[in-house]
């Protein structure tokens, strides 16, 4: 941290346009090195920094059928977690739903059937997350309505029911709306 150094306030122009750019740089040099330290980047206080706020926002506009501003809102957090290389983490698989469930809201099939099939990837290794069988539902009607195939997701989710999941999980959207963001 010696190598970044915030401009000092004054008693006087510390609204000045001049100060002002001191300060923004110094902060996005701040910023920087945090987001290089590895550690620090990963952690889950670095993440909700950024991203709850965003995330509450999505959620909420999603749970009152704003889907065109919730589709802006997921998109815009996707891309911060992109961004902060934190697609593999349990916010990025609500994001993915966030953005299926809209697409999906909004017809946009195609979109919301990619946003499915990218989960399905970041949760290959899983048996038990609690969003794997509604994203393997979401995927296999989706797949049907766009003409792809869903004979892997059905599969997969035959062998959930045969090992005790109930015939009727929650839908993506139920499970999106009752996500607790915390």
């Amino acid at each position: 941290m010696a190598g970044v150094a915030f401009p000092r306030k004054r008693l006087r122009r510390n609204f000045t346009a001049e100060t002002i750019a001191k300060r923004s740089r110094a902060f996005e040099q701040f910023l920087s090195h945090l987001h290089s330290i590895a550690e620090i980047r990963r952690s889950a206080e670095f993440l909700e920094f950024f991203l709850l706020q965003e995330l509450r926002a999505a959620q909420r506009l999603t749970c009152t059928g704003l889907y065109r501003e919730a589709l802006a809102a997921w998109a815009n957090a996707a891309r911060l977690q992109e961004r902060l290389g934190a697609c593999h983490s349990g916010r990025f698989l609500v994001t993915l739903a966030g953005l299926a469930v809209c697409h999906q809201e909004l017809e946009q099939l195609g979109e919301a059937h990619g946003c499915c099939e990218q989960a399905l990837q970041l949760l290959a290794a899983q048996d038990c997350h609690p969003l794997l069988a509604p994203f393997l539902q979401a995927h296999v009607h989706l797949a049907w309505k766009v003409g792809k195939d869903k004979r892997r997701s059905e599969a997969r989710l035959q062998e959930l029911q045969d090992a005790g999941l109930p015939p009727q999980p929650p839908s993506l959207k139920e499970c999106l709306i009752k996500e607790a963001l915390d």
